[in-house]
Parts: C-alpha cells; sequence; structure tokens
C-alpha cells in the first residue's frame, strides 16, 4: 500500500464508485479502500438476513418472508430516468455490460388522499382524472408547448425567455391550477419542494421534456427504469470498469485515516499502520466528519408485503410520490415499491419503501399518509439516518466530499452531485452527449 496515487477514494457508495470509474477511465492512478467489507456504503443492497442484523440485532427474519438469499433490499432505494443522467453516465463507461435493467411499471402522484398515474404529454394529459375537462385542455397546450420548446429555436419561445422568467409566471400563461402546478412540479419535474416556482423556468422546462423522453424511451408505463437484483449491482459495475482501467480496490480497510501537510492540504490516507500517498481525496461524509454540517434527517419505514400497492393496477413496481402541499408539508413523500419481477424478492413477495425528510418531533408518525396507500403490511422496519453536506474549500485542501443521499426515489440529484465533484476534481466537465440508442441493449425484455 505505500505506493502514490493520483486519487484515492474512501467508501464504496454508487457516488464514489461512479467517480471511481470515471478517473480510471481518464488514466489516473486510483486507489479504492472500504472500511466494510462489502460494496455499496450506505447505499448496499442487503439480503434479509444482513437486514434484519442491522436493524433487530440478534433476531432470525420470519420464516413466512422465505429465503433470505432471494432478497436485495437497497438502503437508499431510487429508480433511474431511463433518458436521465446516470444512464448516460453507464453509457459513457460501457457499465451497461454489467448490468440488466427492466422498466417499471408505474409512476403515480397522490391528490387528496387518492392515487393518480401521472400524465406525462398531451395525450395522457386529456385521460387524465388528475383534471377536469377545462384543465385537461390548459393542460394539453402547456405540454405541447414543453414538447415543442427548443432553446436555440425563438419560434418555439411564445415570446418567453425561460431563462428569466419564472416557472409560476409560466404556468399562470398557461392558466393552470394548483393541482395540476402540483403533479407538473413534483411528479414530472421531480421538485422536492415549491422554491422551484420563484425560480428560472427553463429548468422545470427542461425537467419536463426529460420525463416525457423518458417515458417513450421504452413505451413503458412510467419513465424509470431499475437494475435487475436491485441497486447494489451499480457500484460493483463501476468498481469492475475501474480496476479494468488499473484501479486498486482494498476492502475491511480499518480506520482509514486521512492524512494532511503543515498547509492543511492532503497527502494521503494511512491504515493499518501504512500510509498511500496522494494529492486528493475522495470520500462520502463519514471519512471526514470535521468537514460536513447536518443538513437534515431522513426517515424510512421498509415495508415487506404479499401483495402490489392498491391502485395501481397491480404494478409489480411503482414509484408514488405525495407532493408537500397535499400533505401540509415542507417536502415531499416518496413511496416506491418492486419485487420477484425485478429479482429482488420472491415470487408474491413485494418490498416497499416509503421516505421523508424529517420535520417533526415525531418522524414515524409523519410517514402515516404513505403508509397508508400500502394495505396490509407483513412486516415493517423503520430506518433514519442523518444528511450531510461537505462545508470544506476543495480548492484549499483537495478533499472532495459527496452530499449524503436524500429521500428521493429517483438519481436525478445523486447524478448532479458526481458531475459537480468530478470537474471539481478535474478541471473539466464530463461529455454525456453519448448515442442513448447505444443502451437499448441494456434494458431486458
Amino acid at each position: 500500500m505505500d505506493e502514490e496515487y493520483d486519487v484515492i477514494v474512501l467508501g464504496t457508495g454508487l457516488k464514489e464508485c461512479i467517480l471511481s470509474g470515471l478517473l480510471s477511465v481518464d488514466r489516473l492512478k486510483v486507489l479504492h479502500m472500504d472500511r466494510n467489507d462489502y460494496y455499496g456504503g450506505a447505499a448496499a443492497s442487503l439480503n434479509l438476513n444482513q437486514l434484519w442484523q442491522k436493524f433487530k440485532g440478534g433476531e432470525k427474519p420470519p420464516a413466512f418472508l422465505g429465503s433470505s438469499k432471494e432478497y436485495n433490499v437497497d438502503m437508499v432505494p431510487k429508480f433511474m430516468m431511463a433518458n436521465g443522467a446516470l444512464v448516460r453516465v453507464l453509457i459513457h463507461t460501457d457499465v451497461t455490460k454489467y448490468l440488466l435493467f427492466k422498466a417499471v411499471d408505474g409512476s403515480y402522484v397522490y391528490k387528496q388522499g387518492k392515487v393518480y398515474k401521472v400524465p406525462a404529454n398531451d395525450v395522457e394529459a386529456l385521460k387524465s382524472p388528475l383534471m377536469g375537462l377545462f384543465e385537461k385542455r390548459r393542460a394539453r397546450k402547456f405540454f405541447i408547448f414543453v414538447q415543442n420548446y427548443e432553446e436555440e429555436d425563438a419560434k418555439t419561445h411564445e415570446g418567453m425567455n425561460l431563462r428569466t422568467v419564472t416557472t409560476k409566471e409560466l404556468f399562470d400563461k398557461f392558466g393552470l391550477d394548483v393541482n395540476t402546478i402540483d403533479f407538473v412540479g413534483h411528479s414530472l419535474a421531480l421538485h422536492r419542494d415549491d422554491r422551484f416556482l420563484s425560480e428560472p423556468a427553463y429548468d422545470t422546462v427542461k425537467r419536463v421534456k426529460l420525463y416525457a423522453e423518458s417515458m417513450a424511451r421504452f413505451q413503458g408505463g412510467s419513465p424509470y427504469i431499475y437494475p435487475l437484483y436491485g441497486l447494489g449491482e451499480l457500484p460493483q459495475g463501476f468498481a469492475r470498469l475501474s480496476a479494468v482501467y488499473g484501479g486498486t480496490y482494498m476492502l475491511a480497510k480499518p480506520e482509514c485515516k486521512v492524512e494532511f501537510d503543515e498547509m492543511g492540504q492532503v497527502r494521503g490516507v494511512t491504515s493499518e499502520g501504512e500510509t498511500a500517498k496522494a494529492k486528493k481525496v475522495v470520500c462520502d461524509p463519514s471519512y471526514l466528519p470535521n468537514k460536513v454540517k447536518k443538513v437534515g434527517k431522513v426517515v424510512r419505514a421498509i415495508c415487506f408485503m404479499s401483495h402490489p400497492i392498491p391502485n395501481t393496477s397491480d404494478s409489480d413496481s411503482v414509484q408514488i410520490i405525495l407532493p408537500q402541499k397535499q400533505l401540509g408539508r415542507r417536502s415531499d413523500m416518496y413511496v416506491f415499491c418492486c419485487s420477484h419481477s425485478h429479482n429482488v424478492a420472491p415470487k408474491g413477495k413485494y418490498i416497499a419503501f416509503v421516505s421523508a425528510e424529517v420535520e417533526t418531533e415525531n418522524p414515524e408518525a409523519e410517514l402515516e399518509p404513505g403508509l397508508a396507500l400500502l394495505g396490509h403490511v407483513d412486516e415493517k422496519i423503520i430506518d433514519m439516518y442523518d444528511m450531510y453536506e461537505p462545508v470544506n474549500d476543495s480548492s484549499l485542501d483537495n478533499c472532495f466530499i459527496s452530499k449524503s443521499y436524500d429521500p428521493t426515489t429517483h438519481f436525478e440529484t445523486t447524478v448532479q452531485d458526481v458531475l459537480s465533484m468530478y470537474t471539481k476534481i478535474t478541471g473539466k466537465n464530463l461529455d454525456l452527449s453519448v448515442d442513448l440508442s447505444a443502451a437499448s441493449a441494456a434494458e431486458e425484455e
């Protein structure tokens, strides 16, 4: 281990593994270490025995749930947008060859105690029970505007500069009511709260276009895809990529201590009495706790069921977004469900997650609106973790620290953090203008 590297990566969470793979492809000499003896860090996928060990100590999982090894339970459950940034990274790096994906059956939104399929284009808007007849016409006009919008073509702008017009002003122009704004902003554009309304509309329009393009990609019931055997496959896929390009991996390395010189800059990492030298360190917040701050807390219920979520057309895999306004909250709640169709549970068993950012002194009670949608739950585990963000200046100390995973059930925010870190580490932007048709083989029928 007493060698010199360009970059040392600490932790095998998804963000760290993507960066390790990208930096190795850039021909940097990378050493990747983890204190755990498994891949995934905070974003690992666990079998039943591992899950019960983590949350229930010495207890054994109930026999009626079936074989432990047939389960892959994500600690950070998220779907991928079929046309989104993570898929582009997967294709850019050719990690698709290590993974098989399958489309997610349904995308739903919560309104006044019920769930509705999310309409993603002008045709679906006309059929949606979410809106009355006149609102459908207004929504259809909005969707046509979004579908036609091209930043370079002024004829598609309808006299608006979306870099300066706020999202609220754009919605007002089309006369959209508060309920339509709710599902467009939260279920299509995937904003976590309502701050987007006072921000330039360009970002929201781009996000809605991405949703519609992703819907069209596999002609499924949702814009999302998800790997067979769960998300634990993703970090391992990027780890294999890094190894192919010469990256060195060391798991179960205790007490990885980042060493600094007298100027406060990274000079290496010490573990078990040996020091590997490097000028840059990439890590999750747990490796440099004195350089991060707590920004919130996530509460998540992991629920085991013997049936699909009611009112979702018996979907084997589904996302439901509960917008903040519907619940009187400051941020959204998310329901994620998957099953045997993605090889994460035995046949006839379903795993549902209800996730939210903690806003009160009674976090578990906050999840009630989401839990109420699930029907009968056989077993439930409550998980809670703090969210951290870096406070250091990476240009001064060369420590590049990822943000903790947020409660969303999609990957777009995760990948933005990765791309931002990549730019800080390398001084260049990652070119993701890849041919997405090359990915069609990545989806398993």
